[in-house]
């Protein structure tokens, strides 16, 4: 159904030549598209209902990331480009203008049908890559990403020489002209690509790592690691877009050293009150000795001190002499005790129980040990426990926690000021002494 047998025939009911003439190219362009559609359609169902099918009863896995990423559907559309290429000149035999014109289209849709075959065929190169062990360690996306913007570039160059009708290596030469201009635009995407490849290799950064960056507000699981932005996932479920070039010039925490290891680490203080601390007198030692997890500790102690008094004779009388448990250094070895005996402390990691240096808020004891369990929820109520029953048991060691005096304790103080004033009016001068209130004992 060539133009001119449409325009022969419209000649025949008195048409107007030109009209006739316009009509026919405009039918034989339309029947041609029509054809085209249909054997892209009839591509389509050929892939999907034969393909497919063969394609998903292999046991092989990686196969089915062909279809997943659409790799052979983009073939198919070779075909409606084939049947344009090869009728157009019989149809248009006599318009040479209009046939040229049918095959820049070609030219043309050709070149973006295999820009789109080269996408899919990166999409799965991508997919099969992160199912290995390899690729969670080094993400590909980032360099599939540079591909792709190369592979557009050069497709785009080879359009513009079709539509130009010039060769695509002028086009190449003259790159050097504008490459400064080139470097400006793709500035974040050469940087982001440099940076993804000493992420990759260095394995700074991987997708589900947590990180900390308080100079991005970044603090959170890693999401997505692209050519030019890594996102991540704050805890509160906020999403921080930080440039991939910034993981390199700018300083960040990763903690997935925590997550191989299998541990999370405590590191607290409590602050004990230090007018509490004492040598531990018999009425102590007795209620020390009921204390099951003390005993292993006491009984090796002991027997320590009681070998070097012995030389000390007489003069024991005297507390500072000799050598005596204190009631903070039995809370101490208790403490230990007890974490050695949690099920819920990682045992093979390092557990403290150290002073630090009294200050202010008084004597620090310092818990630093690491929990078995590094889920966030998990590992806070195995703190919390830890450290509610420490502040519970001091006081069976004699010992309280420090409190900075508060409103009420002020309040206190001022009615024993008063009372002392009203009970020894006589007793009360500017060198008074008044009697200390212990806040952290009321």
């Amino acid at each position: 159904m060539t133009p001119e047998f449409i325009s022969e025939f419209l000649l025949n009911y008195n048409v107007n030549a030109a009209a006739a003439s316009i009509i026919g190219l405009l039918v034989a362009g339309l029947y041609l598209f029509i054809l085209a559609l249909l054997a892209n359609f009839v591509a389509k169902r050929f892939i999907a209902y034969v393909v497919h099918p063969v394609i998903r009863k292999t046991s092989m896995q990686w196969d089915d990331l062909l279809i997943e990423h659409k790799v052979i559907v983009r073939f198919s559309h070779i075909v409606p480009a084939a049947i344009i290429h090869f009728f157009a000149p019989a149809l248009f035999a006599h318009t040479p203008t209009i046939a040229s014109f049918f095959q820049l289209l070609v030219n043309i849709y050709l070149i973006v049908i295999i820009l789109f075959v080269i996408d899919g065929v990166l999409n799965f190169t991508r997919s099969l890559w992160e199912r290995s062990s390899m690729g969670r360690r080094y993400p590909a996306k980032s360099f599939v990403q540079a591909a792709k913007l190369v592979v557009n570039l050069i497709g785009f160059i080879f359009i513009l020489s079709s539509i130009l009708e010039k060769s695509p290596l002028v086009l190449f030469s003259g790159l050097g002209a504008v490459t400064a201009i080139l470097l400006l635009i793709f500035k974040d995407a050469i940087l982001g690509l440099v940076a993804g490849f000493q992420l990759s290799v260095n394995n700074m950064v991987m997708v589900d790592d947590w990180i900390e960056m308080p100079a991005r507000g970044a603090d959170g699981s890693v999401i997505d690691v692209s050519l030019t932005t890594v996102k991540v996932q704050n805890w509160d479920k906020t999403i921080t877009t930080v440039p991939t070039y910034a993981l390199i010039t700018d300083s960040f925490k990763n903690w997935r050293g925590m997550s191989e290891a299998g541990g999370r680490r405590i590191k607290r203080s409590l602050h004990i009150d230090l007018r509490t601390i004492q040598f531990a007198d018999e009425e102590l030692l007795e209620r020390f000795k009921r204390i099951r997890l003390l005993r292993p500790y006491l009984e090796t102690k002991l027997e320590e001190i009681q070998k070097y008094n012995d030389g000390v004779g007489e003069e024991l009388s005297e507390l500072i002499n000799g050598r005596r448990l204190t009631n903070v250094g039995t809370f101490r070895a208790y403490c230990v005790a007890y974490l050695r005996n949690h099920p819920k402390i990682h045992q093979d990691m390092t557990l403290l129980v150290r002073q630090l240096t009294p200050n202010a808020h008084g004597l620090p004891l310092e818990i630093y040990v690491f929990t078995n369990d590094i889920a966030w929820a998990r590992y806070e109520d195995i703190q919390g426990d830890i450290f509610d029953h420490f502040l519970s048991v001091l006081p069976e060691f004699g010992l309280s926690a420090y409190q900075a005096p508060s409103g009420s304790d002020l309040e206190k103080a001022g009615l024993t000021l008063i009372k002392q004033s009203t009970d020894k009016p006589e007793a009360i001068s500017d060198n008074t002494v008044l009697e200390p209130v212990n806040s952290a004992s009321e």
